[in-house]
Parts: structure tokens; C-alpha cells; sequence
């Protein structure tokens, strides 16, 4: 869902710009292949592919300080929220970035990522509109590109066609799939997870969560 404009963040994420790169304010070849030298260091980078409010990023973050997390959000109003999270909870390791995944390829380098989330992005649930999914295998191709050598994907949402439409992308790329639930609350994961906001309140309503994990062989 797009949120009403509000052209007053423009001025005040400047307020952030030490760690979020606005959506006029970088140039992706300048960052691509250099995330190392951005951290200052040669942690495992993950990175959220739709960060939203930032629930999940801060969360991680500031569970694994020893990881860097970056932080993809095409609507520059919704990832003003997630700066407020980053810079309250004091989160060195993080960075976000106003900008269209579809373009992923132009800010990360190859074998550059560790672990790739994606958590209830958007379904797209038109047929016409198959490709626009980002699980679909020409995303799931491009990752392939940036991620190491068995490089991960973990993916969240609630909504069970664009799972199972998933899980079909998963293999026909070749991928190893594991830790399936089609009801993440319930039955656990073999791994720690962080809720998203959106989770938070669907699961409130008894909404389901699938969740899987991705291995790119």
C-alpha cells in the first residue's frame, strides 16, 4: 500500500543521512562492491529486501552487532520511520537506502551478500503480474549473482498463494528449501525470528505466517 505523501520527510531524514542514503542523495556505483569499506569491517552483510518501518532491521541489528545489515526501501516516507527505529537504538551496523530493488544489481556486488530477508512484500496477486513478485526466478537469478556460496533467503509472509507460488520458484531455480511452516507462531522455526510490524498486528488477528529458508547451491 503507498502512504499519502508527506514532503516534509525530505528535509528531516537529512536528519539521518549518516547511515540512510536518500532516494536523491547517492549514486549506487559508488556503493556497489564497497559495503565492507562503509561498515569498516568484513562482517557477513545481510540485507532486507523491503525494510519497511524497520521492526525486523532494528531488531536484528541490535540482536547481532556483529553482522551488517542494509536495508532496501523504494518509499522514502516509510523508511524515514525505520531511521527513527536505527537512531534511538544507537545501531552502528546498519544502513538503509531509498531505492528499487528491481535494480538490485547496480548497488550490490557479486558474492558481496550473506543472507537476503524478505518479509510480507508485496503479492502482486495477478497473474499478469507474476515477474513483479520477488520471489519470482528472475529475482531469485539475480541474487543467485550477489549472494556468497550457499548464500541464504529467508522469506516470511502471510499471504499462502504467493507461498506456494514461492516454494514452485524455489525449485525451479534449483534452490534448497528448508524449515517450512505454514503457521510460524505455532509450530516455531529451528532458528531465531524477529517480527515484523505487520506481523506483530495480522498475527494478533490469528492471521497465519508462512516461513521458509533458502539455500542457493
Amino acid at each position: 500500500m503507498r502512504l499519502r505523501r508527506k514532503p516534509w520527510i525530505d528535509e528531516a531524514i537529512l536528519d539521518f543521512k549518516d547511515f540512510v542514503y536518500t532516494k536523491d542523495g547517492f549514486d549506487a556505483a559508488d556503493l556497489k562492491g564497497n559495503w565492507a569499506k562503509i561498515f569498516a569491517n568484513n562482517a557477513p552483510l545481510y540485507v532486507e529486501l523491503g525494510t519497511g518501518k524497520g521492526d525486523f532491521i532494528s531488531q536484528a541489528a541490535a540482536k547481532h552487532p556483529e553482522i551488517n545489515f542494509l536495508g532496501l526501501e523504494l518509499q522514502q516516507d516509510i523508511i524515514y520511520h525505520a531511521a527513527q527505529k536505527i537512531k534511538e537504538a544507537q545501531l552502528p551496523n546498519v544502513r538503509l537506502a531509498v531505492f528499487d530493488i528491481n535494480h538490485i544489481e547496480e548497488l550490490l556486488d557479486k558474492a558481496e551478500v550473506h543472507r537476503f530477508y524478505i518479509n510480507f512484500c508485496d503479492p502482486w496477486p495477478k497473474a499478469r503480474h507474476a515477474k513483479r513478485r520477488l520471489t519470482h526466478t528472475g529475482f531469485l537469478q539475480k541474487y543467485r549473482g550477489l549472494l556468497i556460496d550457499g548464500g541464504e533467503l529467508f522469506f516470511k509472509t502471510d499471504n499462502r498463494p504467493l507461498f506456494d507460488f514461492s516454494l514452485e520458484q524455489f525449485e525451479e531455480a534449483g534452490c534448497a528449501t528448508k524449515s517450512i511452516t505454514y503457521d510460524l507462531h505455532k509450530n516455531g522455526c529451528e532458528r531465531e525470528d524477529f517480527m515484523t510490524e505487520y506481523e506483530r498486528k495480522f498475527s494478533a488477528f490469528g492471521e497465519k505466517i508462512n516461513r521458509c529458508e533458502v539455500t542457493f547451491p
